[in-house]
């Protein structure tokens, strides 16, 4: 296939997670440069990039391949860790370090799962400094994997949807898809869990603790993304929402919860609570706690920044509600047609949209425990609220 580095630099770039990786690994091994590159038997492009160090190059910039350790990488398909290039046998008589000026400098072969060698992970700084340890390494393998995994991914929906004409078709190869794309996920994801527990053992100075503290919340943001994927492919083809009905555990300890995870993930906004469950509620606490977290988690999204978010939930008589509402700007008629359908995404921020799984996710646990889910929005205030049967605590 011919190399296409315009669809190369477009597909890293649909990659969130890319900016924070490159940061990641600025911080936590004092490297000035880090890059994604794509590495071809012709070309060294760069497709995305952090440059404390004036170095120059940006995204689309080019290097000449013959000029570069990753043309090495490319072809030995092993990753290069160089701490001070004067000390490092191998390295020391190398013309690229003295090219551009690097004594330090660390670079991992980025491989699709298909064995396709994509480019490199790679960082370079003027200063020496301590790379060969194990846990840089973990990292950096970690990071080239998941990039990996993202590019692949990219593609095959692309292709996927390229190939696809007839709309019934396309709606069952999605799932399939999206089944088999949720399992697939763990693995990567529990390998990047792995690394950043190792790096919180580390002594990270600066901003390295806040940055660790970012990537698991994408870690814990990714799976429930991963849930509401598994969900709904469930659905989809056949089995459905498995409910763990028990009326005697407290229910609001567990939104409670979820509140507290929220407010964490969004130190600068205020959530304001009124749970008054005073009776037995016969539900699936994780499922019901799984609810509020996508409701919770789509109103500080959506929701006016300077404006609290309330939670309100409450028992009385046979019936079980609870509901989240934020101000902002009012759901135009339209979209609240059709928010809760899969895949379903309305106008919002760059950056700010998942799959459009969230909401529809929602409304099928309300529907599984015989309730609904339902939505009113007004210049005021737009409020979300599951209403559903209490059920009889010996049920």
């Amino acid at each position: 296939m011919a190399d296409n580095f315009q669809g190369d630099l477009a597909a890293v770039a649909r990659i969130d997670a890319v900016p924070t990786i490159l940061e990641v690994v600025c911080r936590t091994t004092g490297m000035g440069f880090a890059a994604v590159a794509r590495v071809t038997d012709e070309r060294w492009i760069a497709c995305a990039v952090r440059d404390e160090i004036s170095f120059g190059l940006k995204p689309g910039g080019e290097l000449k391949l013959e000029t570069t350790i990753c043309n090495e990488i490319r072809a030995s398909g092993e990753g290069v860790v160089i701490d001070h290039v004067a000390d490092d046998e191998a390295f020391c008589g190398h013309p690229t370090p003295a090219m551009y000026g690097f004594q330090s400098y660390i670079s991992m072969p980025i491989v699709r799962p298909g064995g396709a060698f994509f480019g490199t992970l790679c960082a370079i700084d003027p200063r020496p400094a301590s790379l060969k340890r194990p846990e840089v390494a973990q990292m950096f393998r970690l990071f080239a994997d998941l990039i990996a995994f993202y590019l692949e991914a990219d593609e095959r929906m692309a292709a996927t949807e390229a190939a696809l004409l007839d709309e019934r078709q396309a709606a069952e190869l999605r799932e399939q898809f999206i089944a088999v794309l949720g399992h697939d996920l763990r693995n990567p994801l529990a390998s990047i869990d792995a690394g950043v527990r190792m790096l919180q053992k580390e002594a990270l100075g600066g901003r390295g603790p806040a940055i660790v503290r970012l990537v698991q919340s994408s870690v814990s943001r990714m799976a429930e993304l991963i849930d509401n994927v598994l969900d709904f492919a469930r659905g989809r083809l056949g089995g459905g929402l498995k409910l763990d009905l028990n009326a005697e555990a407290r229910l609001r300890p567990v939104l409670e919860q979820v509140v507290a995870e929220l407010r964490s993930a969004w130190p600068e906004r205020a959530i304001e609570t009124a749970l008054v469950i005073d009776q037995p509620v016969n539900c699936d606490r994780a499922r019901i706690a799984q609810l509020l977290s996508n409701l919770l988690g789509n109103a500080l999204t959506h929701g006016a920044p300077d404006a609290p978010v309330r939670v309100s939930a409450s028992s009385d008589g046979d019936v079980f509600a609870l509901s989240v509402e934020n101000k902002g700007e009012p759901i135009p008629p339209g979209t609240v047609d059709r928010l809760f359908q899969p895949f379903f995404r309305g106008a919002g921020r760059t950056g700010q949209q998942g799959l459009g799984l969230g909401l529809y996710i929602a409304a099928e646990i309300a529907r599984a425990h015989g309730g609904t889910l339902t939505v009113a929005s007004s210049p005021e205030r737009t409020r979300f609220t599951l209403r559903m049967p209490r059920g009889d605590a010996g049920a």
